[in-house]
């Protein structure tokens, strides 16, 4: 599937982006961990999906839908992504096809989902520890406790990305082995009827399409980590390709196994009854493991998502679109002021439910994923001779193609969202059209130092 190409990417001046070769880069198998929370951390928050469609449909949903979606998006990060190695990541991607105009507003939207995919994580960590420790379910104790949460975890992000990295790892491994151990107790139980079960008049499509979509997204993430990763020419396209088959492996095995050995009634299928499944094939020792494997994965795709975040923020402050001050490094070789922006979103948005944070994080991330896809084809029509470290295997007609089973379920995926989601959704948006210019007037009148822009047209060299 790898077109070789003997043209090095060149780095385009000392002004165009930060010095990273004194940080210590990101190996293979930290960045696989890395794309698995970006993109899903285990089963924890699939079960809405049996409760919304059946079972039937629910594994049909985790076996298809990679395959339309996570598989051409993970093929266009690799593509892109080693095409432009760099933390400003899908930003420079559509700044270079559509201008730097429509490069920050594919930054801002997908900042903001992101950030919005974030204040999720503390929530569903305090979801899985309410049974055990109840005065979490609401008031003061849980905000406080999302609050501390939220800034041991910033504090950990802040200390380096290598450190996040290898946490990923320990955590992925610990979060999975339980479903491992599930699977075995489970054998004697199990009813391969129960998997075929569905009922086409009781769906809730909107429910259905936004779990699967929330679960299966987010591959394009890695791409703001490019510059930080060791020989990203060859490293990214290997981790993508691991990382689809760890987070499809991570989904299906453990819903084949709960629906399988336990009675089936669909309204008990919401956030967290895997820990129920878990007692009743296992035991309360399963269950406590089941329940902090759980709460640890969601520690996990915070830090991924908040180093995704602010690493994004820290390439575009190197290409000039934001404040230099953005591209400041810790000692640690974090980017301090957009671990301290991401982190402060995080905080305003953890008011928002389960439900609405899915519905609003998955339709700015639909409008970011078109003018990905938009980006990509015209790449190829625009450039077709500039180095591609890897290429997908297919020419003009095929990448269109490609792009068009995902693009034709971001449209059914917002035609799916609620008035209220829109109408926050579109005021962000707009907030993204104004506050661009308002950046470029901000530097014309000096009131912020950015760095020196580098042309969007001599961005790659061969």
């Amino acid at each position: 599937m790898v077109e070789p190409s003997s043209a090095d990417y060149v780095e385009l001046g000392e002004d165009s982006s930060p010095n990273t070769e004194k940080y210590q880069k990101v190996s293979i198998i930290p960045l696989v961990f890395l794309i698995f929370y970006e993109v899903s951390g285990g089963p924890f928050g699939v079960e809405d999906s049996v409760q919304a469609a059946g079972p039937l449909l629910a594994l049909l949903g985790f076996l298809l839908v990679p395959l339309i979606w996570s598989v051409p998006e993970a093929l266009i990060t690799a593509e892109l992504g080693t095409m432009f190695p760099e933390n400003s990541g899908y930003v420079v991607w559509v700044s270079s096809a559509l201008g730097p105009y429509w490069g920050f507003q594919q930054g801002w939207m997908k900042w903001l989902s992101g950030v919005i995919d974030n204040a999720l994580y503390p929530v569903l960590f305090l979801d899985y520890l309410k049974s055990a420790i109840p005065a979490l379910e609401g008031g003061l104790p849980r905000t406080v406790a999302v609050l501390v949460l939220t800034l041991v975890l910033t504090y950990m992000s802040y200390r380096g990305l290598n450190i996040v990295g290898w946490v990923a790892v320990l955590l992925g491994v610990f979060s999975l082995l339980p479903f491992v151990f599930m699977g075995l107790v489970a054998i004697p139980k199990l009813k391969p009827s129960r998997w075929l079960v569905a009922d086409l008049g009781d769906i809730d499509w909107s429910l259905y399409l936004n779990v699967l979509f929330w679960n299966l997204n987010y591959w394009d993430s890695i791409s703001t980590l490019a510059g930080e990763v060791e020989n990203p020419n060859k490293t990214l396209p290997k981790a993508l390709f691991y990382g689809v088959i760890l987070v499809v492996f991570g989904y299906f095995f453990p819903l084949l196994i709960g629906i399988g050995a336990t009675p089936l009634d669909r309204h008990l299928w919401t956030d967290g009854y895997f820990s129920d499944i878990a007692k009743m094939l296992g035991g309360v020792w399963l269950l406590t493991w089941v329940q902090s494997a759980a709460a640890l994965s969601n520690m996990g795709m915070f830090l991924a998502e908040m180093s995704s975040d602010a690493f994004q923020l820290e390439g575009m402050a190197s290409r000039g679109m934001l404040p230099e001050l953005f591209a400041k490094r810790s000692p640690y070789g974090t980017p301090l002021v957009g671990i301290l922006f991401s982190a402060s979103g995080v905080i305003l948005l953890s008011w928002m439910s389960f439900q609405e944070i899915v519905a609003a994080e998955n339709f700015l991330y639909c409008f970011g994923m078109i003018m990905e896809f938009i980006a990509f084809v015209k790449l190829r029509i625009d450039r077709p001779a500039d180095s591609r470290p890897y290429k997908i295997p297919v020419g003009t007609a095929g990448a269109i193609l490609m792009c068009i089973p995902p693009a034709l379920l971001i449209l059914v995926v917002l035609a799916f969202a609620s008035l209220r989601v829109m109408v926050i959704s579109m005021v962000a948006v707009v907030i993204g059209l104004v506050l661009e210019p308002c950046l470029r007037y901000s530097e014309k009148n000096r009131w912020f130092r950015f760095s020196t822009k580098t042309d969007i047209n001599d961005m790659m060299k061969t």
